[in-house]
């Protein structure tokens, strides 16, 4: 299987691997594939899209596949409502220091 992106044709690319003793060893590096359901000539088809092509919107993703799902029943609540409790107001009293507090001793 060729790693090679179906969009702009990118491959692996061949060098060499460098240790600290700099002994050197044939490497690749591989493209960054994606298999994604695409849209081409108006067919839907996988094809291995590299992920800068995906990033670009060069890929035409395919609709996902209808999903069969049953209906959801809906429950009517009839009843009288429920009250939430008041929330207490702040006053600015509640913020101010008490008088007996800031007294210097």
């Amino acid at each position: 299987m060729a790693k090679v992106c179906d969009i702009c044709g990118k491959h692996a690319s061949v060098g060499n691997a460098i240790s600290h003793a700099h002994n050197t060893t044939l490497r690749r590096w591989l493209p960054n594939l994606r298999h994604v359901r695409a849209l081409v000539d108006g067919q839907v088809k996988r094809i291995k899209v590299c992920t800068k092509c995906l990033k670009a919107g060069k890929v035409m993703k395919a609709p996902h596949k209808a999903r069969v799902r049953p209906p959801v029943e809906t429950a009517i609540i009839s009843g009288p409502a429920i009250e939430m409790p008041a929330m207490p107001t702040t006053s600015a009293a509640a913020f101010e220091p008490a008088a007996e507090m800031t007294s210097a001793v």
